[in-house]
């Protein structure tokens, strides 16, 4: 059957584990699970369909639905969402897509989330010298509707190196550069969800084309690729 949205069965299955998260119960209702988890790996397969027909998906990734207790004060061992992960392709790409399926609080993200240092040294020199082009595409009508603003974690003043008294310093700031939309129950069970996923996906294109071409060309638009 081909899955276009999240059924309700799935968002119940995750209901009832956030209210019951231990082992007994999720053994007990691993036949649910494994009929959830199916479906959230079917519709990844098909938005990773239509991310391919016009980016280059590198790694798909499930992340698992056990939890990892050894750093947590949380010990309850299990995740209560489904979350999954799209990684650009080729060292002329960066960034990556993520969604996560979440009873009252799922939502899809992309961009740069732990952006390595090189990396993130070269797009700070690009918004010390110039933010026109990052404005010009997230502030374009279409983009903000469905993105709304630049989100991200950035330090405090100013990065090492940088004048924190600099016009773009809101930039400059960064350490992360990435957008959210968030998703009610309702939508994600909505029969266009696939489709609505997958547009949105298609209108970051302009942010992503914009950052490959800074993280693949030195501050004169010369190309660093081999």
């Amino acid at each position: 059957m081909k899955v276009t949205g999240i059924s309700a069965k799935t968002l119940g299955f995750l209901k009832g584990l956030r209210e019951n998260n231990n082992k007994e119960w999720f053994e007990s209702h691993r036949a649910a699970y494994d009929v959830a988890r199916t479906e959230v790996m079917d519709f990844s397969d098909a938005l990773r369909a239509d991310l391919q027909s016009h980016d280059a998906i590198d790694r798909t990734k499930l992340f698992r639905i056990y939890r990892d207790l050894r750093f947590s004060k949380d010990k309850t061992p299990y995740k209560p969402h489904f979350a999954l992960s799209f990684s650009r392709a080729g060292a002329e790409r960066r960034g990556g897509y993520y969604l996560r399926i979440r009873p009252g609080e799922s939502f899809m993200a992309c961009g740069f989330w732990d952006p390595n240092k090189g990396d993130l040294l070269r797009i700070r020199k690009e918004f010390e010298q110039d933010v026109e082009a990052l404005n010009r595409v997230i502030t374009e009508p279409g983009f903000q509707s469905v993105w709304g603003p630049l989100q991200g974690d950035a330090v405090k003043t100013a990065p090492k190196g940088f004048d924190r008294e600099h016009p773009n310093i809101e930039w400059i700031r960064k350490k992360q550069f990435i957008f959210t939309r968030g998703f009610s129950d309702a939508e994600v069970q909505n029969k266009h969800f696939l489709n609505t996923v997958a547009e949105s996906y298609r209108e970051i294109r302009p942010f992503f084309d914009l950052m490959s071409e800074i993280l693949t060309t030195n501050l004169d638009g010369e190309s660093i690729l081999d």
